[in-house]
């Protein structure tokens, strides 16, 4: 293999839990080394759930490829090896509760003080200073505080979405934030002070149902799957399943009549000549459609629906998205090591032509405690005595 971009980087991290470790196993998934380091209970995500062969779904999926090393903080001896680490390395990436990281003696000012090459990355929920900083932000809270539940869900009910949303892009932004710092440097020769918060990352992902408010008079409308002002739009069953699709053009809703309804008179209905009147009789639309796709198998419905040449996508669970074709025909998927065995996962998304990636495996609390402060010429029994 050629050699990984980031190989010679050197991370140390105080994380836990998604936002900081999805930054960091982006970093080593592109040869960087990351020391996470852990009390001796571990990242609490290490307990979110036992469903990967008795480890947690989320920490097999954030941690792969990063050294554990378990410190005692509370003590002289695990802060002298954390300001031994800080001193040679590049990164420093923490998520820890606000202020904890200046207690500890490793703030902004204290780091670069002790490594001035070095890139100093807080990822919190809602930024230093203002009457939120010291404000619990789990990821379901700052979806409604940036807005998003509130365009989320059916008209009645908003709702989450599905996955760690917040957290990821803040996660995200720490990662290509760390990226654009380590280029600067290069060219300054100096680190620099990153500062992520969940809100503003989130407040970004926002920014078009923000402009649509704030200069439109009112949010846009929460319509579920469906689309508040395209018809038809959105999911509809099938004899075995539900199929998403969209109607753009007074074309495709013509051919939609022809090819996957053979119904090409209704085309010409009154009721539905165009966007506007099939969204005031959507009821009516969706009566027609179901009629005929509620007796049609997904492939059927599919292969109609590719063949009249309108978008779709069939409605998969985590087992179709698993055995997905796409995925299978890119040779998407490979196997991480980890304490339970190997683990089939995702290889990384953007495919590069001149460099590669690193999947290494996921790691046990602790276990490269002695390898790591061997390193620094602290023997393993007098850090544990």
């Amino acid at each position: 293999m050629t050699r990984l971009p980031l190989e010679g980087i050197t991370v140390v991290s105080l994380e836990q839990a998604v936002a900081a470790p999805f930054a960091t196993r982006q970093l080593a998934d592109l040869g960087a080394r990351v020391i996470k380091i852990e009390r001796d209970t571990g990242d609490f995500a290490r307990g979110y759930d036992t469903k990967v062969k008795g480890m947690a779904s989320y920490f097999v999926w954030l941690n792969r490829g990063k050294e554990s090393v378990v410190l005692d903080l509370k003590s002289d001896e695990g802060v002298t090896a954390l300001r031994q680490l800080v001193a040679k390395a590049d990164i420093l990436v923490q998520n820890l509760v606000p202020g904890a990281v200046e207690r500890l003696g490793f703030g902004p000012d204290d780091a670069l003080a002790l490594n001035p090459r070095l890139v100093h990355v807080s990822v919190s929920g809602y930024g230093k200073g203002g009457p939120y900083e010291q404000k619990k932000a789990y990821d379901l809270l700052v979806q409604c505080e940036s807005g998003l539940a509130s365009v989320t869900g059916t008209e009645q009910d908003p709702a989450k979405v599905g996955v760690s949303i917040a957290d990821i892009c803040a996660g995200m932004y720490a990662f290509s934030g760390i990226l654009t710092a380590l280029l600067s440097r290069t060219n300054t020769g100096r680190g620099d002070v990153l500062e992520i918060s969940m809100l503003e990352a989130m407040g970004e992902w926002m920014s078009q149902p923000y402009f649509f408010a704030e200069y439109g008079g009112q949010p846009p409308g929460r319509s579920g799957a469906q689309h508040a002002s395209i018809a038809p739009y959105g999911p509809f069953e099938t004899s075995d399943g539900t199929v998403f699709f969209g109607i753009q053009n007074e074309r495709e809703w013509t051919n939609f009549c022809s090819g996957v309804l053979e119904n090409a008179a209704l085309a010409n209905d009154a009721r539905f000549a165009g966007n506007a009147a099939r969204v005031d009789n959507r009821q009516a639309l969706h009566e027609e459609i179901n009629s005929v796709l509620g007796a049609l198998g997904t492939s059927v419905v599919v292969a109609r629906l590719d063949a009249a040449a309108i978008a779709n996508a069939e409605l998969r669970d985590m087992h179709g998205f698993s055995s997905h074709p796409q995925l299978f025909a890119r040779d998407r998927w490979r196997d991480v090591a980890s304490p339970v065995g190997p683990l089939r996962s995702l290889i990384p998304p953007v495919t590069a032509r001149e460099t590669g990636y690193e999947m290494g495996p996921v790691p046990e609390l602790g276990e490269h405690t002695d390898k790591v402060l061997a390193e620094l010429g602290i023997s393993a029994a007098r850090h544990n005595g």
